[in-house]
């Protein structure tokens, strides 16, 4: 089993290394478009395999498709990272062009991959991908709703002073400040998070999660690496192992929750096939609207590149 990370940075190295550690390919291959530094960091990685005990091989290249040929699974996180005070949608110009570049490269290499998607703005960056992969959507789709989980799983853990493993929770949206979560699908060893957290306290929870990305820059003057790093892997995992997990995911929805022609977070059945099934929930009037509201921001993005692409 072979999986390539596009992208040496912060988040492609976490990916990678989790990848790694986790045993879950036989080989990692790191690709970077600057000279040495894909090469540099795999080394790094695979001499961490005599002390954490594994034997997944770690190789990099500097912008060399040929070394990826054959890959299981492809994970873009190629692009500039959001800067503060930087928007998702700031970023659509320069990172479109990279994704469209290394989409078109990745193919030519692995027709057969799952592509997943982690470059920034994420959903208009998987419909960039989609366009340019001539593939079924299937076997392309973006990681969002993974990581926003985990955050908002993670600020609920601290909350109750409970462990995150018990808490399990449903995300759909665009990834972003539009994002839709869902008390009502949210448990707490099964019980539900309604019944144990006031609605006031529940909504800044929620609140804090929609911007959880941005807390994140604020701090560290760039955008996060381990959560969505470790999120990537974690979806690359239910793929090359036909686990069948369920996650949110953003996916190409073509007449799902009635809407058409968009990416969207919605839950899925991740397996061998990539996206195996799109489940739809049933939502109530509240979250129906926001889950339109995030939508049509989601779609003004699209259009961007959709316009870009007309006047090309």
């Amino acid at each position: 089993m072979k999986v390539t990370v596009v992208g040496a940075g912060n988040v492609g190295a976490t990916c990678a290394d989790v990848l790694a550690t986790r045993e879950i390919a036989n080989e990692i291959v790191l690709l970077d478009i600057k000279e040495g530094f894909a090469e540099g960091k795999a080394l790094d990685i695979w001499q961490t395999a005599p002390i954490n005990l594994y034997d997944s091989r770690t190789v990099g290249c500097t912008n060399d498709y040929a070394r990826t040929a054959d890959s299981d699974v492809v994970v873009i996180t190629s692009g500039l990272p959001r800067k503060p005070g930087m928007s998702r949608d700031d970023l659509i110009a320069t990172n479109a062009g990279i994704v469209k570049t290394v989409t078109e490269n990745v193919v030519k290499y692995s027709p057969n991959a799952i592509i997943i998607v982690v470059s920034n703005p994420l959903d208009v960056m998987t419909y960039c991908a989609f366009l340019n992969a001539n593939m079924p959507s299937s076997r392309v789709f973006g990681m969002a709703g993974v990581l926003d989980t985990a955050r908002y799983r993670a600020f609920l853990a601290e909350e109750l002073n409970v462990s995150p493993k018990d808490i399990q929770a449903v995300l759909m949206g665009g990834h972003g400040d539009t994002m839709v979560p869902l008390p009502r699908y949210t448990t707490v060893g099964g019980i539900p998070v309604t019944e144990l957290i006031d609605e006031a306290r529940l909504n800044e929870i929620i609140e804090r999660t929609k911007f959880g990305g941005g807390e994140i820059v604020k701090l560290l003057g760039t955008s996060a690496w381990y959560a969505p790093g470790a999120a990537a892997a974690q979806m690359v995992e239910a793929v090359v192992r036909d686990q069948k997990r369920i996650f949110p995911v953003c996916a190409w929805l073509q007449g799902e929750y009635g809407m058409s022609d968009i990416y969207l977070g919605v839950p899925v059945v991740l397996g061998k096939n990539g996206i195996e099934k799109i489940i739809e929930l049933q939502l109530n009037e509240a979250e129906r609207a926001l889950l339109v509201d995030s939508a049509e921001a989601v779609k003004g993005v699209m259009d961007v590149l959709d316009n870009m692409n007309a006047n090309a």
